[in-house]
């Protein structure tokens, strides 16, 4: 069989499946059966498919039809221009968290410290470090996000300092310049709506945040008032229809300026720490969630 042949054949059970872009779909899982770029199958479409590469492409056509993302089959996402290893435990990167990083970086001063919270896949931490010259420190919960991080961050040379904690838990007050964060923020009654592929595979705790999906900004919020330098910022990525809710959240702050993705749905919120010797209490807030 030709490896044009593998790709039409592949194609067409995807499309059977209801998989979108089934042939896009299928050039990704061939190439990676083949351990090669999606280019390699232009080049090579009249060679003959090895078996051993039949074997792989089989059981990745097989994975994805039963709902698995393709990111966890081939193991990788590009953000920011470059390739970020990931598997079950961490959130695939977004290109929306591109625009959170690009808002951060053009607000960061020399020397900056930096905070990034809920790390993942380190997407965040490695690329502001690789794109500025700021001291990066994340934090995250789970050692399986940590240990994916740690890979990520030495593939492409990059040095973060890794703790597993809770939040900024493990740092003194007003000890960094900037804190930014792409929390969970998916409410729990949105469940159901949510794609297969993300709601049988990636990771509740990356997704889901209580019944209007803040519980973890009116955590974060306070503790990024406390490690954050006055004057320092903070930067945090939210969901659809949670940019009234979130200000609310940082009325305590000033500068709040709420940034849209690339669908012009506002999706970042940035706000400087107030210049208070104490920082205040923030209250929280309940709404209405229709």
């Amino acid at each position: 069989m030709t490896l044009q042949t593998a790709l039409a054949q592949g194609a067409k059970l995807l499309n059977e499946a209801g998989v979108a872009v089934p042939r896009l779909t299928a050039e990704v899982l061939l190439a990676h059966a083949l351990r090669q770029e999606r280019i390699y199958l232009v080049a090579h479409a009249n060679d003959e498919l090895t078996e051993l590469a039949w074997i792989h492409y089989g059981r990745y056509l097989h994975e994805k039809i039963r709902g698995k993302p393709t990111q966890y089959i081939t193991r990788r996402q590009e953000f920011y221009g470059r390739d970020f290893y990931v598997a079950p435990g961490v959130l695939i990167p977004r290109p929306e968290t591109e625009l959170l990083v690009e808002a951060v970086l053009n607000r960061t001063q020399p020397g900056a410290r930096i905070l990034d919270i809920g790390t993942g896949s380190g997407c965040i931490a490695i690329t502001v470090a690789k794109e500025s010259d700021a001291r990066v420190y994340t934090t995250d919960i789970s050692a399986t996000a940590l240990s994916i991080a740690q890979r990520n961050a030495t593939t492409h040379g990059a040095i973060v300092q890794l703790t597993r904690a809770d939040l900024a838990s493990a740092f003194p007050d007003q000890c960094f310049d900037i804190v930014i964060s792409n929390p969970p923020y998916i409410p729990e009654a949105d469940r159901k709506n949510l794609a297969k592929e993300v709601r049988d595979h990636e990771p509740a705790s990356a997704l889901f945040a209580g019944a209007d999906g803040l519980d973890i900004y009116r955590r974060l919020i306070p503790e990024a008032l406390r490690v954050l330098k006055p004057g320092g910022l903070l930067a945090l990525e939210f969901g659809v229809n949670q940019s009234e809710s979130v200000t609310q959240l940082l009325s305590a702050w000033h500068a709040i300026e709420i940034l849209p993705d690339l669908s012009q749905i506002p999706r970042i919120a940035l706000a400087l720490r107030p210049h208070r010797s104490h920082p205040p209490s923030v209250p929280s807030f309940s709404y209405d969630i229709r």
